[in-house]
């Protein structure tokens, strides 16, 4: 491979960027410099654990080519790519290596792991160029106002501009002061959250009038990094823990140590010999006091081997790596060291660490050693026991997958992994779950996953289910089925079932371990029982919705119309076919669900189906055509022409103000030429899509196509005059709420008569269309990409191309290998934690948990202990998220009601099963006495009307009460066991 000595670069032009398989990776790294990674080439010494992983996420990443050997065989030839990466190294051999990067200008990371310690060193050089700091989106938002004078800038609407000191923005759109139109970047300070100052550049231009918005620019940095030898002796170290902000100086010493003793030895220090230690202790140099447990540890652990720190220190060095290719995001500067010791079973464990001996963590000769060595043979025997359930099987799914298979976690005959997940595997998972080939691709995660990871451990045993986790599928994932685990992983990228799997995890008194990723952002938290706060305590803020008015007559951004071409998508090829097969199915429950409506809603849903079943149903692709181009005539010139002849350019409000200013744009219609790609693949796609909502062939030949389109002449636009447009959000909201008129119920009479006449029977079902952003073949995200630029257009808004309306359309979150598979790690090392003998919870000290947060661009490592849960005061006590009351059936009402005074010493007033009342003090005098007499069980099902299925073992009732003043008193739940 060939390297381009100027800019560092594999010389390979021909590189090809498959935008389907690495869609995510893109959105988290950009394309520029996903072309970099498609370009380049690795040299990777070392192919232990560490060694693996990195190479495992940089192929994954898109490397063009890692080269892959170990370093008793090392060549200088080997050393011809533009990256080199050591792992487990010797001290010499690093230096050696770099010296020869440092003069020959290539970059250098080299990495290490022993037991729950790792390292990593980067080096760069003197001057290595950033071309973005932070990896962040680009801020770009609306103007208030600028202050030639003060040079102060001041978003519109007081919105917080996100920006910091030293940042660079340009200017666009401002009216008045034209010359900061297009100027170049300008540095800026922050006043306010929404002000910032660009000095006194402005004080000499024209005065400012109106509008403008500003848009962040990224202006490359330079880094300078220091040799390893010149390291060694004055070290930059990223702190990976605040809690144990002195283990980093302690580390760095020790490390040296460390390979100062296996090049006297020859060896490793044994586990839990303590001449060992001594002997380690005597390579510190004499300046160095060593903190003798932390020394102790680290001596132990020297030959251990653990999946879950390989994970880690793999994922974080090589996102170094592609720092290096890419010139993108913060190098490492230049040490980290990573320990986890607290992962070590204290006395609240049976497999207390301070308790083992050598004998206990002896080497088996098998897979386990590595992990022997740290936690001793019980430990291990522990973890072959394990039961745990896994919930979501891509990218995060497939590494905790990887990493328990490596642990030995139900590898033994009493063992059992249970993983489910509903997706199919596409070709956009390839570039993370690495677990997936193309030859997957349309196969169910869960059963894949399932299988390949036996690769890593035949022993391992594992059951598959493909369903939804959630109230419907609880005959499935039953009373039994949770009550058989230790725990909980969850892999799963929206918050409703994570929220789920919370409150199962509470019910049935299971540890949660939730873990999630952003890009190069990852996040970890441990949910255990009676001591932590759960995943759903904590609620981040919910997002900003786009007020409605914005999204149907003023857009001013890309997502605004992005999202309005979406929502044009499902109301045209979703909701409407679902909604006439609903009326052609069940025409009786259909129109007594309408029936509930007001009658302008009513008329809406009925047109919609009249029109679908019956006015506007083509009956062959040429129908499917003009329809199309009719809806082009509609959306993009005269719903455009309605808006100004309502509210023209000239507009001026009451108060003197311009109509058209500050967040809303004048818009201008379009008029339709075949020749402009956007107007044609709207009609186009359009036209597919009608077709296939029909189940009629579709015209494909684009000759017969245009020949069709060509004829079809929509009529010219005509005002309308009873037409009402909301201009705020509280107008828009009335609108949807408004009572019709006496026209509109004659509408609403003709609509019923017409849709009576069809014959039912007769009328073939439409086909709903679902919206699927990664099938290039659908037609879908031409479509929406399409109808999103015209309306761009239409508001001078600048367009966006596939690649980004697909993220907006589809909510895609980016995604990468790296930040997956650090993330996977540091769950698997909470998971540690939670290890005991048999199924008893232990009494684990919540200062040993810790909820990790990273973001690799930066890079920065943030824990902190787990929030304890809260506690609510209750009666002479206190209870928390994790108490409740348990009681076995079967009872009496009368008879639980009674237990509830004797165990409380309250009244019961009011007692609930979901969401139905079932007793109550406002009662009828006989229905109390009624309903005191029956059988628990027997009430539920009559309140209820739902029998209660054969596997639900238990019912929750929640309960009010008094206390002997009168005053409500909130007590935990019951859990009613029936059988």
């Amino acid at each position: 491979m060939v390297v381009n000595s100027e800019n560092g670069m594999t010389d390979n032009s021909d590189a090809v960027l498959d935008k389907n398989l690495y869609s995510r990776q893109i959105y988290a790294l950009g394309e520029s410099a996903m072309m970099h990674l498609r370009k380049a080439s690795v040299l990777i010494s070392g192919i232990g654990s560490v060694g693996v992983e990195i190479a495992k996420n940089l192929i994954l990443g898109g490397i063009r080519q890692v080269t892959i050997h170990d370093i008793r065989d090392a060549k200088w030839l080997d050393l011809s790519a533009q990256l080199t990466v050591l792992t487990d190294a010797p001290l010499s051999m690093q230096l050696m290596v770099n010296d020869w990067t440092r003069k020959y200008n290539r970059s250098f990371v080299t990495a290490d792991a022993r037991g729950l310690f790792g390292f990593i060193f980067v080096d760069v050089g003197p001057q290595f160029e950033v071309n973005d700091l932070n990896g962040e989106r680009c801020k770009e938002l609306l103007i208030e106002h600028i202050d030639a004078e003060t040079g102060d800038v001041t978003t519109l609407d007081n919105v917080m501009h996100g920006l910091e000191d030293g940042d660079y923005v340009t200017f666009s759109e401002v009216k008045g002061m034209s010359e900061l139109n297009g100027i170049k970047p300008l540095k800026i300070t922050v006043k306010k959250p929404d002000v910032f100052n660009i000095g006194k550049v402005a004080a000499k231009f024209s005065p400012y009038v109106e509008g403008g918005r500003f848009t962040q620019v990224k202006v490359p940095s330079t880094v300078s990094h220091n040799s390893l030898k010149e390291s060694l002796n004055d070290p930059s170290i990223v702190i990976w823990d605040f809690a144990k902000f002195e283990n980093p100086t302690q580390l760095h010493a020790l490390w040296q140590a460390l390979y100062a003793f296996e090049t006297k030895y020859g060896r490793s220090p044994m586990p839990r010999n303590k001449e060992d230690v001594d002997l380690l202790k005597a390579e510190l140099p004499p300046s160095v006091e060593p903190n003798e447990k932390l020394l102790r540890i680290f001596s132990y652990q020297a030959c251990g081997n653990l999946a879950p720190i390989a994970s880690i220190v793999g994922g974080i060095a090589a996102q170094e790596a592609m720092k290096v290719i890419t010139h993108h995001m913060t190098p490492l500067k230049q040490f980290l060291y990573i320990d986890c010791v607290e992962a070590l079973p204290g006395d609240w464990s049976p497999f207390d660490n301070e308790k083992l001996t050598a004998n206990d963590c002896k080497m088996k000769n098998c897979q386990y050693d590595g992990q022997i060595v740290v936690f001793g043979q019980a430990y291990q025997e522990a973890l072959l026991k394990q039961k745990y359930f896994i919930v979501g099987a891509g990218a995060i799914g497939c590494e905790l997958l990887k990493n328990l298979a490596m642990m030995g976690v139900a590898c033994g005959p009493d063992g059992k992994l249970k993983i489910t997940d509903m997706d199919q595997i596409e070709i956009s998972n390839l570039n993370r779950q690495f677990l997936f080939r193309r030859s997957d691709v349309g196969s169910k995660k869960s059963e894949v996953a399932a299988k390949a990871v036996k690769v890593f451990n035949p022993n391992i045993k594992i059951d598959a289910v493909s369903e939804r986790v959630g109230v419907d599928t609880e005959s499935i994932f039953t009373d039994e089925f949770f009550n058989d685990l230790n725990g909980v992983l969850n892999a799963l990228d929206n918050v409703d079932a994570r929220r789920y799997m919370d409150r199962r995890c509470i019910y049935y008194r299971l540890p949660l371990l939730d873990s999630g990723t952003m890009g190069t952002k990852g996040n970890t938290q441990v949910v255990y029982p009676h001591l932590t706060e759960s995943y759903g305590s904590s609620v981040d803020p919910p997002e900003k919705d786009i007020p409605i008015c914005t999204l149907k007559n003023f857009p001013n951004e890309i997502q605004h119309t992005i999202q309005w071409a979406r929502d044009l998508f499902e109301g045209l090829f979703t909701t409407p076919a679902e909604t006439a097969n609903q009326f052609i199915s069940d025409e009786r429950g259909f129109l007594q669900r309408v029936d509930q409506m007001n009658t302008a809603q009513r008329l809406h849903i009925l047109s919609k189906v009249e029109e679908a079943l019956i006015s506007e149903r083509p009956q062959n692709a040429e129908e499917c055509i003009k329809w199309a181009r009719m809806n082009f005539q509609e959306y993009f010139h005269n719903m455009i022409a309605q808006l100004l002849h309502m509210f023209p350019p000239n507009q001026v409000t009451e108060q003197g103000i311009k109509f058209w200013s500050g967040s809303k744009r004048c818009p201008h219609v379009l008029d339709f030429d075949s020749e402009k790609p956007e107007h044609f693949n709207f009609v186009w796609s359009a036209s597919i899509l009608r077709a296939q909502q029909y189940g009629i062939a579709p015209i494909t030949d684009k000759k017969k196509f245009l020949a069709v389109l060509k004829e079809i002449h929509p009529p010219p636009f005509m005002p309308k005059s009873d037409i009402k447009i909301a201009v705020t959000e509280a107008e828009a909201k009335q609108e949807e709420k408004a009572v019709a008129d006496d026209d509109v119920d004659e509408k609403l009479q003709s609509v019923m008569m017409n849709l009576a006449k069809l014959n039912k029977k007769m009328t073939k079902p439409l086909i709903s269309i679902d919206f699927e952003k990664d099938d290039d073949t659908n037609h879908h995200m031409e479509f929406i990409t399409a109808a999103s630029n015209l309306r761009a257009d239409n508001y001078q808004i600048a367009p966006a191309d596939v690649m980004k309306t697909k993220q907006i359309a589809g909510r895609i979150i980016p995604a990468i290998a790296t930040t997956t598979a650090a993330v996977a790690g540091l769950a698997c090392i909470e998971l540690y934690k939670m290890i005991g003998d048999g199924n008893r919870l232990l009494n684990v000290p919540l200062e040993v948990f810790k909820n990790g947060f990273l973001n690799l661009a930066l890079p920065f490592f943030g824990f902190s202990e787990p929030i304890a849960a809260p506690k609510k005061k209750c009666a002479d006590g206190y209870f928390t998220l994790w108490d409740r009351f348990e009681i076995q059936g079967p009872k009496k009402m009368k008879e639980l009601i009674q237990w509830i005074k004797e165990e409380t010493g309250l009244d019961v007033t009011m007692m609930s099963c979901g969401v139905s009342l079932i007793y109550s003090f406002f009662l009828s005098s006989d229905k109390r006495t009624e309903r005191l007499e029956q059988d628990m069980k027997e009430v539920v099902e009559e309140v209820t009307r739902k029998k209660i299925p054969n596997h639900v073992q238990s019912i929750v009732l929640e309960v009010i009460a008094n206390n002997k003043d009168d005053e409500d008193v909130e007590i935990p739940y019951i859990k009613f066991n029936l059988r």
